[in-house]
């Protein structure tokens, strides 16, 4: 510095060219730091439109593909009442799921254009192509259970019957991609809660999808025959439970959409109990016909509070802006110069 900057330097207080320096001669900036504002208070981001369907439509469609992996094995190790259950149940919880999903979008018809088209990039296109293949193996399964004695002594009868088991292992081989495409389909959005997990959604919903159909199974099948539905229980609850623990410990600012407020009640509600329902599957349930239908209740209940959690963690970061500004800002700081690791 020369002598007339250092002059210069001393009398605006250590200021220099509109910059300001401690003593020991570091620039330090005089611009105080953005505060996470937008225009009139507005939201970065638009909100979701969805409404409770859409949790409720992601919940019933992982039941179904749960109970459709379920009943499969149980028809290959000569389960006929679980077997029922699984397929039966898993039909109701697709027609449900597809009533929600239609209810949502306003019109039917708009369900029936998405199939004008099959998009490989687009997991909206995907999943609705994977429903459209998944639902016809489902439901000639459940029709061949639903057949009265009379019918199903018949030609016809004996016919779906023979049908029957093909068509619930297209429908188990299916269930996986049934469970996971809704997770796809989050996790591709501009929501920042459902993009940053889009690691870890998906084997959260598969997870949550195995042991809502074993929690089905607990529930309608006796307990001689519900074996393997206690054993799904506890494979699809530690998936769940390991996956959601990692979206927790996440780094960042986004996590806290998770792991505060309303989302983190439901989820910790849910957590519990998945965790509860496992435990008296491979406990209690496996001599009680009362403790397996409240071990299959929980594992039912604890799978519903996952999704509407989810849910509400993503819509909660699009309506503060702290959720947008402060990760990009992050990133801009980040050593790797605002490239994503991801």
């Amino acid at each position: 510095m020369s002598g007339q900057e250092e002059i210069r330097h001393e009398r605006h207080g250590g200021r220099r060219f509109g910059k300001e320096y401690d003593d020991g001669g570091r620039e330090q900036s005089m611009v105080p730091r953005a505060t996470f504002r937008s225009y009139y208070g507005r939201p970065v981001l638009k909100p979701p439109v969805w409404e409770w369907k859409i949790p409720a439509y992601l919940f019933t469609g992982g039941l179904s593909a749960g109970a459709a992996l379920l009943a499969a094995g149980a028809d290959l190790t000569a389960r006929p009442q679980l077997r029922r259950a699984g397929r039966v149940g898993g039909f109701a919880a697709l027609l449900a799921s597809m009533y929600l999903l239609v209810a949502d979008l306003g019109r039917p018809e708009r369900f029936h254009h998405m199939l004008r088209v099959a998009k490989p990039s687009s997991p909206m296109s995907v999943g609705t192509w994977i429903l459209v293949a998944y639902g016809p193996g489902s439901a000639l399964a459940a029709a061949a259970e639903m057949l009265p004695a009379v019918v199903r002594a018949s030609p016809p009868g004996r016919l779906l019957h023979f049908a029957a088991r093909p068509a619930g292992l297209s429908a188990a081989l299916l269930a996986p991609g049934v469970a996971s495409y809704t997770a796809a389909l989050l996790s591709q959005t501009a929501v920042p809660a459902w993009n940053d997990a889009h690691r870890e959604l998906p084997f959260v919903f598969t997870g949550s999808a195995a042991a809502s159909g074993a929690g089905l199974g607990m529930l309608l099948a006796p307990v001689s025959e519900a074996g393997p539905a206690r054993r799904l229980a506890a494979v699809g609850a530690a998936a769940e439970i390991v996956a959601s623990r990692l979206i927790d410990r996440r780094p960042g600012f986004v996590t806290q959409a998770y792991t505060t407020g309303r989302p983190h009640h439901l989820r910790k509600a849910s957590e519990y109990l998945t965790l509860g329902g496992a435990v008296t599957a491979m406990t209690l349930a496996r001599r009680s016909r009362v403790a397996a239908a409240v071990g299959g209740l929980a594992l039912l209940a604890g799978s519903v509070l996952q999704r509407f959690g989810t849910f509400e963690a993503g819509v909660r970061t699009t309506k503060d802006p702290a959720y947008v500004v402060k990760p990009q800002r992050e990133r801009l700081e980040s050593p790797l110069g605002g490239v994503n690791e991801d």
